[in-house]
C-alpha cells in the first residue's frame, strides 16, 4: 500500500466512525461465550443490526472476525503484569500480532502509570505498522500526552479503572473534555443504557462504544436479577418514631404497612436525653426486628441536629445532636428529619404521580414538606408556619390558623370548645364559628397563593386535624377563587392520614 492508498484509507476509515456505534464483542473471560464461535457470531449480528465497527480482544479473536467480516475493527490485548497496572495492549509485540491478525485500529492504555513500553514507542509501533491508534485515557491529561505522541483517536475507557472504587455510571464529563482536543473522541466505558448514549453523543463523541449491555450475558442478567431482587425481596423492616409536642408514636413499618404500634405522652418537662431514653425503653420488645430506624420529629434538623423552631410546642435549649445519639443508644443507622417534611416524604410515595409537591399540615402547629423533583428539601424546606401573615403582626402565621388560635377564639366569644367543636358549629351554620373558620380558610388559601407563586409544586397536599375538618378545605378553593390570583394552586387531602410521618421516615430510613 502507498502512502497515499494508506493516507486515503486513514481518512476513509475515520470518516466510517463519524456519528458511529462501535459494539464491543470481548466476553467474560473463562466465561460460557469464550470462545471464537460466539464472538463472530456478535460480531455479524452486531454488524446487521447497524454498528459501523466492532472492538475485539486478543489477535486470535480479531483474526476470526476478520475472517468473517470486512467491518472495522479495533484491536487490543489485556494481560494481567506483575510489575504494571497496565492491561490493554502493553507490548511492542502486541501491536505486532493485532496488526498481522486484521485489526484497521489499535488501542492500547494510555495511562500515566508504571508501564513496560512508553506512550510514545506504541503509537510509533502502530504507524509502522500503518495502522491507526486509539489512546485508552483516565483523564485530560492522558488524552493531552497521547495526541502529542501523534495517536488517531482518544477514548474515555480508563476513566474510573486507575484507583478508587469503580463508578457506575460513565464519565460524560470527560467525554465533553476530550472533544474540546479532537473532533476523534470515542465514549466508551460503563455506557448500559440508551439514554447514556445520547447523553456521550451530545457531548461530542464522533462514536461511542456499547460493550457489556449488548454482548455480555452475564452481566445483563445480574442487572435484571438486582432490580427485580430490589422488588421481590423482603422490605426492611423500619423503626419508625414520630416525637411530637404532646405524644411519641412508635411503629414497626415494612413497606407501606404498619406491622406494629405504640403510643405514650411526651414529657413536656423531660429533654431530648430523656426523651430517646423512653423511646429505647419502649421499643424493647421488638428487639431484633428492624435493621435500621427513622425520627421524624417537630422543630428544625439539619445535618442530624435538632432545635426548637417555636418552644411552645416542645421546648429544646440550643442545637440536640438528634442522629448521633439516637445511634449510639439503638445501636444502628438512624435516619432524623422534621415531622412535616417526614409527612410530605410519606405522601409523596404513597401515589404514582410523582409531580412536585408541598404538603402543609395545619392542626396544633403549622409545619409543611417540600419534594421537587423527586427530592425531598430538608432544613428548614416548609417551615410555613413561621412566616409571617399580611396582619402585619410580628406573630407567626400558624399562631392565627391553627388549633390553639381557633379554640382561644372561640373562647374570646363566649364559646368554651375545642377546634372541633367549632367546625362542627360552623357545618350546622352557627355564624360566630363560620367567622372563625372562614377567617382561617382565608388566611390559609392567601398562604397557598403565596407558595404557589414562589415554588409553583404541582400540587398542594394538606393534611392535620385543622387542614381535614369537614368542610374547610372547600371553603379554602373557594378563597382562592376569590383571591383571584395570577396563580391558582390546586389544593387537594392528605392520603394518609396520621400514618403520613411514620411511613414517610421509615422509607426514608431505608433510602438512607
Amino acid at each position: 500500500m502507498t502512502r497515499e492508498d494508506a493516507d486515503n484509507h486513514a481518512s476513509g476509515l475515520k470518516d466510517t466512525l463519524k456519528n458511529a456505534l462501535i459494539v464491543s464483542c470481548q466476553p467474560v473471560p473463562g466465561g460460557a461465550m469464550d470462545d471464537s464461535q460466539f464472538v463472530v457470531a456478535f460480531a455479524l449480528a452486531a454488524m446487521a443490526s447497524g454498528a459501523s465497527a466492532l472492538r475485539i480482544e486478543s489477535a486470535r479473536y480479531v483474526a476470526a472476525v476478520r475472517a468473517a467480516t470486512d467491518a472495522p475493527v479495533i484491536g487490543l490485548i489485556k494481560r494481567d503484569l506483575a510489575d504494571s497496572p497496565v492491561r490493554i495492549t502493553p507490548f511492542l509485540h502486541d501491536v505486532a500480532a493485532l496488526a498481522e491478525a486484521g485489526a484497521d485500529i489499535i488501542a492500547f492504555d494510555a495511562t500515566d502509570r508504571i508501564r513496560p513500553v512508553s506512550l510514545e514507542d506504541l503509537a510509533q509501533a502502530v504507524r509502522d505498522a500503518g495502522k491507526l491508534s486509539m489512546a485508552d485515557c483516565s483523564c485530560i491529561d492522558d488524552a493531552r500526552r497521547a495526541l502529542a505522541a501523534g495517536v488517531d483517536f482518544v477514548g474515555s475507557t480508563m476513566s474510573g479503572y486507575t484507583g478508587g472504587p469503580e463508578p457506575v455510571d460513565p464519565d460524560i464529563v470527560l467525554v465533553a473534555a476530550l472533544r474540546e482536543l479532537t473532533p476523534h473522541v470515542i465514549a466508551e466505558g460503563r455506557i448500559r443504557t440508551l439514554e447514556q448514549a445520547q447523553a456521550a453523543a451530545r457531548a461530542g463523541a464522533a462514536c461511542v462504544v456499547v460493550g457489556s449491555a449488548i454482548t455480555r450475558t452475564e452481566h445483563v442478567t445480574a442487572w435484571f436479577r438486582e432490580a427485580l431482587d430490589e422488588i421481590y425481596s423482603p422490605a426492611p423492616v423500619v423503626l419508625a418514631v414520630d416525637l411530637g409536642g404532646t405524644k411519641i408514636m412508635a411503629s414497626l413499618v415494612q413497606s407501606d404497612q404498619v406491622l406494629d404500634s405504640l403510643t405514650f405522652a411526651t414529657d413536656r418537662n423531660g429533654g431530648p436525653e430523656g426523651w430517646l431514653a423512653s423511646i429505647a425503653e419502649a421499643v424493647k420488645p421488638w428487639a431484633g426486628r428492624y435493621t435500621s430506624a427513622g425520627i421524624a420529629v417537630t422543630g428544625a434538623v439539619r445535618h442530624g441536629h435538632w432545635r426548637a423552631m417555636n418552644k411552645a410546642t416542645l421546648g429544646i435549649e440550643g442545637e440536640f445532636p438528634l442522629e448521633a445519639r439516637a445511634k449510639d443508644l439503638l445501636g444502628l443507622p438512624v435516619m432524623v428529619v422534621n415531622d412535616a417534611q417526614a409527612a410530605a416524604w410519606g405522601e409523596f410515595k404513597a401515589k404514582a404521580d410523582q409531580s412536585d409537591l408541598v404538603f402543609i399540615t395545619v392542626s396544633t402547629g403549622l409545619g409543611g414538606g417540600i419534594v421537587s423533583g423527586g427530592h425531598l428539601l430538608r432544613g428548614v424546606a416548609g417551615h410555613f408556619g413561621q412566616m409571617r401573615g399580611s396582619s402585619g403582626s410580628d406573630l407567626p402565621l400558624e399562631s392565627q390558623i391553627c388549633g390553639p388560635w381557633i379554640a382561644a377564639e372561640a373562647k374570646r366569644l363566649g364559646h368554651e370548645c375545642d377546634p372541633k367543636a367549632v367546625f362542627e358549629a360552623a357545618q350546622s351554620g352557627q355564624d360566630w364559628a363560620n367567622g372563625i373558620v372562614n377567617g382561617v380558610a382565608k388566611r390559609f388559601a392567601l398562604l397557598c397563593c403565596d407558595i404557589q407563586l414562589s415554588i409553583d409544586p404541582a400540587r398542594i397536599v394538606v393534611g392535620g386535624g385543622v387542614g381535614l375538618a369537614t368542610g374547610f378545605l372547600e371553603k379554602v378553593r373557594a378563597e382562592i377563587i376569590a383571591l383571584a390570583p395570577s396563580a391558582i394552586p390546586y389544593v387537594e387531602a392528605a392520603t394518609l392520614g396520621s400514618k403520613a410521618g411514620i411511613i414517610g421516615i421509615a422509607d426514608l430510613a431505608i433510602a438512607q
